[in-house]
C-alpha cells in the first residue's frame, strides 16, 4: 500500500513538473523578452523608429493592395522613367519623342525636340532601376512609386513624436500614430500614392521631401542638411520652396539667446542666424544652379524655374501664352473646385436612375478639400497656447504654395481630390497636432467619413470599371443645369 502511495506521489510529482515545463515553454526566454522591453522602451529612439517602420510597412502593404495590377507594368505616363532613359543616353530630349501609349499628354516640344517638363528629382531617384531595366517600358514606375509612398506618413510620425517630446505639442504617442495614419488613409494622398502616374509620383516624392525637411528644420538642428531636402522639394515641386520659410522661423528661434519681450533684439544672436541661414542656403543655390543650367540646355532659359511648361503640347497651351503659368486671372476657378467642388447628381428632377449606375457624379476637376477631409476643418479654432509660435510658423510655410497653387492655370486635373494640397498638408498636420483642442468623438467621426471618401477614390480613380463616376468634361466644374 505504502508502495502504491508512493507511486502515486511520484507521478503526480511529474505530472506538475511537466505542466510546469510546459507552460514556461510557452514564455519567451528572458533575454527575449529584454530584447523585446530594449527595443520598445517608452521614449527610446529605437521605440519611435519601430513604429515609423511599422507605418511604412502597413502603408505600403495598403497601398500594393489597392494599386493591383498597376504593380506589374509600366503605367500610361511613365515621363520621369523617358526622362531617366535620356539622360542614360547623354540627352535631354526624348530619344523617340513621346511614346505613343501616352496620348501625346504633358510633354514639352521646343525646337522640334520633345522634352519632359516636370522638375527632375524623380527621375534622379528612377535612374539607376531604368538602368538596370534598360528601357522605360520595362521599369515598373507605379511599384517604384508604392514603394516610396510610405515614407511621408512614416516621417511624419517621427516630425509629431519630436514635437511631443520637445513639449511642444500636446498630443501622445497613440494620437501621433492616429494622426500619421490619417494622413495617409484620409486625405488625398491615399488616392495619389497608388496612382504612379508622372504627376501623382512628383506628389509622392513632395510629401516625403517635405516631412524629412520638417524633421531636419526643426529646432534648426541640421541646417546643411534642410537646405538640402529643400532644394530637392524645389527640384520635385517647385512652389514647395516657399515652405523654407518654415526653417527661418525655426533658426530665429533657436537663435535667441534672451527671451526679452522688452527688448528682443538684444535676445537674438545673429551670428548663430546668420550660421544656419548661410548652412541652409548654400544646398538651396545649389539646386537653384543645377536646375539653371538643365533649363539653359533645354530651353535657352537660365531662369531656374522655367522647367518648359509653357511648351506643353496641351489643348490650354493658349490661356498659358495670355495670362502665363501664374496669375490672379486663375484664382477665382481654383477656390471654387478647392471649397466648392460636391458630387453632384445627374439625373433629372423626379427620373429613375438607371440601375447600375452611381447616384452622384464627380467633377474631374476634383472635390473639396474640406469635403474630402472635414478634419481640416479643425484648423479654423486653433488652440491659444505656448506652441502658438510653432501653429504660425507651419501656417506661415504653408500659404506660400497654398496661393501660389491657387494662382496655378491648372486646378489639378484630372483628379479626385484637390491634389496640390499634398504641397503643403505635412505642415496642416503639424498645425493639427499643435492647435487642436481635443481630438474627441465628433473629430473622429470626421476622420471616419475622410478615410471612407479617400478609400473611394484610390479604389476608384483612373479605373476603367468606374469610369462614369467620373466626369471628363474640363468645362464641368460644377454642375450642369
Amino acid at each position: 500500500m505504502a508502495d502504491v502511495e508512493a507511486g502515486v506521489s511520484l507521478d503526480a510529482a511529474h505530472d506538475d513538473g511537466s505542466a510546469k515545463v510546459s507552460s514556461s515553454a510557452l514564455q519567451p526566454s528572458p533575454p527575449l523578452r529584454q530584447h523585446t522591453a530594449r527595443w520598445l522602451e517608452p521614449a527610446s529612439r529605437r521605440r519611435r523608429l519601430v513604429f515609423a517602420a511599422g507605418i511604412y510597412i502597413a502603408c505600403v502593404f495598403a497601398f500594393a493592395l489597392i494599386a493591383g495590377d498597376r504593380l506589374t507594368t509600366h503605367t500610361a505616363y511613365n515621363h520621369f522613367a523617358h526622362l531617366a532613359d535620356a539622360w542614360l543616353h547623354g540627352r535631354h530630349d526624348l530619344r523617340f519623342g513621346a511614346p505613343g501609349y501616352a496620348g501625346n499628354n504633358d510633354f514639352a516640344v521646343f525646337e522640334g525636340r520633345t522634352h519632359i517638363s516636370f522638375p527632375p528629382f524623380p527621375a534622379l531617384l528612377m535612374l539607376p532601376f531604368v538602368a538596370l531595366a534598360r528601357s522605360p517600358e520595362n521599369f515598373r514606375d507605379a511599384q517604384f512609386v508604392v514603394w516610396l509612398a510610405g515614407v511621408g506618413p512614416a516621417v511624419l510620425f517621427l516630425v509629431l513624436e519630436k514635437l511631443r517630446r520637445t513639449e511642444r505639442a500636446p498630443r501622445s504617442e497613440k494620437e501621433n500614430l492616429q494622426l500619421a495614419l490619417l494622413f495617409a488613409f484620409g486625405t488625398v494622398y491615399f488616392f495619389t500614392a497608388v496612382q504612379g502616374t508622372v504627376w501623382f509620383a512628383a506628389h509622392v516624392v513632395g510629401v516625403g521631401l517635405t516631412a524629412l525637411f520638417v524633421l531636419c528644420a526643426l529646432d534648426a538642428k541640421h541646417p546643411a542638411l534642410a537646405g538640402l531636402l529643400l532644394g530637392l522639394m524645389f527640384l520635385t515641386r517647385v512652389t514647395t520652396l516657399l515652405i523654407g520659410v518654415f526653417f527661418l522661423f525655426e533658426a530665429m528661434r533657436a537663435s535667441y539667446t534672451v527671451r526679452s519681450t522688452v527688448e528682443l533684439r538684444r535676445g537674438v544672436d545673429y551670428r548663430k542666424l546668420a550660421r544656419l541661414c548661410a548652412l541652409a542656403a548654400v544646398p538651396v543655390c545649389c539646386a537653384l544652379g543645377v536646375a539653371s543650367w538643365l533649363n539653359g540646355q533645354r530651353y535657352h532659359d537660365l531662369r531656374p524655374w522655367a522647367f518648359g511648361h509653357e511648351y506643353l503640347t496641351v489643348g490650354w497651351q493658349t490661356r498659358i501664352r495670355t495670362w502665363g503659368l501664374f496669375n490672379y486671372h486663375f484664382l477665382p476657378r481654383n477656390l471654387g473646385v478647392m471649397w466648392a467642388s460636391l458630387p453632384w447628381n445627374v439625373a433629372p428632377k423626379g427620373a429613375a436612375r438607371t440601375p447600375g449606375t452611381w447616384p452622384f457624379t464627380i467633377s474631374g476637376h476634383g472635390l473639396a478639400l474640406w469635403f474630402t477631409s472635414p478634419l481640416y476643418l479643425w484648423l479654423l479654432r486653433p488652440l491659444k497656447s505656448k506652441a502658438t509660435a510653432l501653429t504660425w510658423a507651419a501656417f506661415a510655410a504653408a500659404s506660400g504654395p497654398m496661393v501660389m497653387n491657387l494662382c496655378y492655370q491648372n486646378s489639378g486635373w484630372f483628379q479626385f481630390g484637390y491634389r496640390f494640397s499634398n504641397d503643403y498638408a505635412v505642415l496642416l498636420f503639424i498645425m493639427l497636432a499643435v492647435g487642436v483642442r481635443r481630438m474627441g468623438r465628433v473629430f473622429w467621426v470626421a476622420a471616419a467619413w475622410s478615410v471612407s471618401w479617400n478609400l473611394l477614390g484610390a479604389v476608384t480613380f483612373e479605373r476603367e470599371a468606374y469610369g462614369a463616376l467620373y466626369s471628363r468634361d474640363p468645362n464641368a466644374f460644377f454642375p450642369p443645369d
